[in-house]
């Protein structure tokens, strides 16, 4: 499917309904977040291995993407037209506006319209994954020193370059946990699964009650 299909309301509609079956009745919103994290876990962690490790820009932007679905309407894989541009290529301060202006921000405006989900509830479903997949990259056998600054730079960022909120800014925290030594993440936003009766909150969230859930089953 062409990636660019998600910003038409009657596309991301069906697309949303086909995924938010396996949950019944469940809450829209909370549908369309969890069908986010799919996504966003997909196009955050090839944008930035590329970036971070190869030094290469992907074409991300949804005009020029295709997706790769499951059944269910899951994102499954990347089709890229081309192997990308290298970042000596962009100008400066431009290292992630294709993943972010091309395709996070149009993306995640057509979501909470279709939806009624605030945008900092997908923009932190997105910001969740940049900080985690920058922390695992830090580890890769490809990884020259400080190959990871950039974006952990971003993240620490209120502002982008030309003067804009950073809606990547701090997604998470760390906490000391129970055991020394070990710190606790913390998501800056809920992802608001817990909307969904089978679901409970996440590892990883905010909120200070905890619903139990009704099955076993664990969302993405």
């Amino acid at each position: 499917m062409a990636a660019r299909e998600l910003l038409d309301p009657a596309c991301l509609n069906d697309l949303l309904a086909r995924f938010g079956t396996r949950y019944g009745s469940g809450d829209r919103r909370a549908v369309a977040s969890l069908w986010s994290k799919w996504h966003l876990s997909a196009v955050v962690a090839h944008g930035l291995a590329a970036n971070l490790l190869m030094g290469r820009d992907l074409p991300l932007r949804l005009d020029d993407l295709h997706l790769e679905l499951s059944p269910e309407g899951q994102t499954t894989g990347l089709v890229l037209r081309h192997a990308g541009r290298p970042l000596t290529e962009l100008a400066p301060g431009c290292r992630f506006a294709t993943l972010l202006d091309g395709h996070l921000a149009p993306l995640i405006e057509a979501l909470a319209t279709a939806t009624g989900a605030s945008p900092r509830v997908f923009w932190s479903n997105a910001g969740n994954y940049f900080e985690h997949f920058a922390g695992a990259l830090a580890e890769h056998p490809l990884a020259k020193p400080e190959a990871t600054d950039p974006a952990r730079q971003l993240l620490e960022r209120r502002t982008l370059a030309d003067g804009r909120r950073n809606p990547l800014y701090r997604p998470v925290r760390y906490v000391e946990a129970d055991e020394p030594g070990s710190p606790r993440r913390i998501r800056r936003l809920c992802c608001i699964r817990y909307l969904i009766d089978e679901l409970s909150v996440c590892g990883n969230c905010p909120l200070g009650c905890h619903r139990a859930s009704r099955s076993a089953p664990e969302a993405r």
